[in-house]
């Protein structure tokens, strides 16, 4: 399977340590070798680099390791293939226009009998489930909610009906930005972490790179950063419930909805 990564901030930050771990997992601490990708928002405006080639030989992503570009939601991916050839029209995240802003896309997971109907507004490139059902989520956005964006609590309703629907045909777990809010729904595995102050130092999994964050950070900084599995081995990360869906602003978590039977998670709001 695929991982995931996400970075989700209060003030424009680099992700250049995160990434340094997570690289390593493209082909040297793990198997995910069938192509990479990460997105940065800007204002709004995206750069999205993406390679087929595996994340840790891949010279892209060393420029992205060692270029502090700074954004308050990142997504990224490294791709082990279930569904579709390694291609560059297959590799993560995915990018479409609604309500007038991009929206990021990437999913690791695997969907079974997933041909949903799509109209024609949003059509997959490539040949795989996640871009499907990408498409299909942002077809059935706009069609809830017509060509203006509603405010962000409608918008994680339906977000949450449309997780459902999709959960029902296999392990979805996924991360998508419109820039503003990053959402990422955990159906088997995810874990995140809050950095804020005071700010401590952080040892990397899977490189041998420590940073001390209090020495490259304000004291208002706060970040949010999602991952499949736990980037550093000395700080303490949360296990996402499987059949969760988050809801992440300003570097913290606003809402979380089930998608697994049983009762609604709230995080709190502000």
């Amino acid at each position: 399977m695929c991982q995931l990564l996400g970075m989700n901030c209060n003030v424009p930050t680099d992700i250049c340590f995160s990434f340094t771990g997570f690289q390593a997992r493209g082909g040297t601490t793990d198997v995910h070798t069938d192509g990479w990708g990460i997105a940065f928002f800007e204002d709004r405006g995206v750069r999205l680099f993406l390679d087929p080639q595996p994340s840790s030989a891949s010279p892209v992503a060393e420029l992205v390791r060692r270029y502090p570009i700074r954004s308050k939601n990142v997504i990224a991916h490294i791709r082990k293939a279930t569904q579709g050839a390694i291609g560059l029209e297959n590799t993560h995240p995915f990018m479409r226009e609604l309500w007038g802003r991009y929206w990021i896309f990437a999913h690791n997971g695997h969907l079974v009998d997933f041909a949903p109907d799509l109209d024609g507004s949003f059509l997959p490139v490539g040949s795989t489930d996640s871009e499907r059902a990408f498409c299909w989520l942002l077809q059935e956005l706009r069609r809830r909610f017509g060509s203006s964006q509603p405010p962000g609590a409608k918008v994680f309703e339906a977000l949450h009906g449309l997780t459902l629907e999709i959960a029902r045909h296999g392990e979805f777990n996924f991360l998508l930005s419109q820039g503003g809010a990053l959402f990422a729904h955990a159906s088997t595995r995810l874990a995140y972490i809050i950095r804020q102050a005071p700010f401590t130092q952080a040892h990397l999994k899977d490189q041998d790179v420590t940073v001390d964050f209090s020495e490259v950070t304000a004291p208002d900084d706060r970040a949010a950063v999602i991952a499949t599995a736990p980037l550093t081995d000395n700080e303490t990360w949360m296990e996402m419930p499987a059949g969760s869906l988050w809801w992440f602003e300003e570097g913290r978590p606003v809402q979380t909805l089930a998608t697994l039977p049983g009762p609604e998670k709230r995080a709190g709001n502000g």
